[in-house]
């Protein structure tokens, strides 16, 4: 009988289950911010929300909408813990990162609440696997305040474009340095290496720009050690959202599309790194 067709035992209320038919949908969106061992997890109506902070500089979140789940039940207005992200991989993947063909391993993740810890019922062939994973109180997390109304360039591009330019720059570099501008060169990455300055320009007409929408010249650098970890969700993904705001904070939204067709979103938030003088530019 699926886990999504149990009933809970009696008596039991949790402040959170889910269900899913494929826990490797869970586990590699997780994989995509996994480059700290703890992340703070949001349970709300809308969905699963997993955040991972480093250094106070930069923020990666998953968001996994309730509709990707079976079942998906929050009995409060939100439900917010920290657990070991490492532990939750290892037991997701229990049974293997790789299926084998027509098999899944599906999932029930129940969490009574406060102090509890996080339960999860992982069943493949007839067999079934039950992990407790340790949770405990939250972090004040960072507060970005990147809302639309703030956003002053915003460029949509297909992934591969971005795999690429990732491939091509010189990752030597200690930052990359991202120009948006109205006018040329529109969008340009750039780094600084032991080979020498390296430049990938993008015209606003390529055929890997989805949309354009630039309202004032910006050049920021940013820490490439900042921004690495934020590859493993580029490699998932088919398209990319990056925009800016007027402080040259950094949003890369990428959107990754499911063995099943359904759509989930990794975003990472990134501190620019120190102010440029025109000399430098």
């Amino acid at each position: 009988m699926p886990f999504s067709a149990q009933p809970p035992a009696s008596g039991e209320r949790y402040a959170l289950s889910a269900s899913l038919d494929n826990a490797r949908h869970l586990s590699s969106l997780l994989r995509a911010v996994h480059f700290q061992d703890y992340a703070t997890c949001l349970a709300t109506a809308s969905g699963l929300r997993v955040t991972v902070e480093d250094a106070k500089c930069i923020q990666a979140n998953a968001f996994i909408q309730a509709e990707i789940f079976q079942e998906f039940s929050v009995r409060e207005e939100s439900v917010m813990f920290r657990i070991s992200l490492s532990v939750l991989l290892d037991c997701l993947t229990i049974f293997g990162t790789s299926s084998l063909p027509g098999t899944s391993t599906a999932l029930r993740m129940c969490y009574h609440g406060y102090g509890y810890p996080l339960m999860l019922f992982l069943e493949e062939g007839g067999v079934v696997t039950v992990c407790k994973i340790n949770t405990q109180e939250p972090d004040e997390l960072l507060d970005f305040d990147f809302c639309s109304t703030k956003v002053v360039n915003k460029i949509i591009l297909q992934s591969e474009g971005l795999r690429e330019a990732f491939a091509e720059l010189d990752m030597t570099s200690e930052v990359l340095q991202i120009t948006m501008s109205p006018d040329k060169p529109y969008f340009r990455l750039s780094t600084f290496g032991n080979a020498g300055s390296a430049h990938l320009d993008y015209p606003r007409d390529s055929d890997l720009m989805e949309a354009f929408h630039c309202n004032q010249t910006q050049t920021n650098r940013y820490k490439i050690s900042l921004l690495k970890p934020s590859t493993k969700a580029l490699a998932l993904s088919c398209k990319v959202s990056i925009r800016t705001d007027a402080q040259g904070f950094l949003s890369l939204q990428y959107m990754i599309r499911n063995e099943d067709g359904q759509i989930c979103f990794v975003e990472y938030y990134c501190c620019p790194d120190e102010n440029i003088t025109d000399a430098e530019l």
